[in-house]
């Protein structure tokens, strides 16, 4: 049942029964999935908040540009107010908005489409995912997920008696990362050859030098399972700091644009007014 059991937990199992300790390899796989919960718990929980506001807005500015502003906008029309730039654009963006909105849906899920296409392809997968790694704020963020995951699948394996090169290839799919995936088969291929693990590693540049040094301490030690979950535990903890500083910095972001978005327009509702009331009181 491959929908169920990951080659994780089948791997792992099978070393288990082999080296006639079933019972302890049972309850690693159990920490290692409490322990990848509550890494994923910790994120999803994290951007509940942002996600309400974030839907909540949008909500609102839907609502003022479907309903309000076409109000608006009819009572300058039939007054014969001269609209400014900045209203005419709210005026495009208004009758989009409310007759033209299917344009925009389609267009959206033309674009998801389009992306699931590419990315099921492995060449625009590997840019695709060399981008994510890039990215300003993310990418580090996606890196340190990504690392944890690996260290922590992989010292789960080897502790529980997975031969590396097995645990290795096993290990790489948790990353969730093309370009990753790929450095962790040259290291797979690089340990085949005699080689260490921190070695080849070190070479493909995507991973931290704290972590690389700390895996090289532990094939020295012979502790390398230990040495890699203790990895896990530490990226798992930058995890969590990480994005819970990101999301208190993304709330003031939602309110500044959010208050940006209202202000464009109030303005642009308002100009035309001012007009109106200028002319009127000319002709009085």
């Amino acid at each position: 049942y491959p929908k169920a059991f990951p080659p994780l937990y089948v791997n792992t199992v099978k070393a288990g029964e082999t080296g006639g300790v079933l019972e302890l390899v049972l309850t690693r796989l159990a920490d290692f999935a409490e322990k990848s919960q509550r890494l994923n718990s910790r994120i999803k929980a994290a951007l509940i908040y942002p996600a309400l506001v974030l839907t909540m807005a949008v909500s609102v500015l839907f609502f003022l540009v479907t309903f309000i502003v076409p109000k608006f906008m009819q009572i300058f029309k039939e007054m014969n107010v001269p609209l400014p730039l900045i209203t005419q654009i709210l005026l495009v963006i208004s009758d989009f908005a409310k007759n033209r909105w299917f344009i925009g849906l389609a267009i959206a899920i033309v674009l998801i489409i389009l992306y699931k296409v590419l990315y099921g392809l492995t060449a625009t997968r590997l840019i695709l995912d060399r981008i994510k790694l890039d990215m300003p704020v993310m990418g580090p963020l996606l890196r340190k997920i990504a690392i944890a995951r690996f260290s922590r699948t992989l010292g789960t394996l080897l502790s529980s008696g997975v031969p590396i090169l097995q645990a290795l290839m096993v290990a790489k799919d948790t990353t969730g990362n093309e370009v990753m995936a790929r450095s962790i088969i040259r290291v797979h291929d690089s340990v085949r050859e005699g080689e260490t693990v921190a070695k080849p590693l070190l070479k493909a540049g995507l991973f931290p030098a704290m972590a690389v040094n700390m895996i090289s301490v532990g094939e020295e030690t012979g502790a390398l399972d230990q040495m890699l979950l203790k990895i896990a535990d530490v990226y798992d903890e930058e995890v969590d700091v990480t994005v819970t500083g990101l999301m208190s910095l993304l709330e003031p972001f939602l309110i500044i644009g959010m208050g940006l978005v209202v202000g464009f327009i109030v303005i642009a509702m308002f100009l035309p007014l001012f007009s109106l009331v200028t002319a009127l009181g000319g002709g009085g």
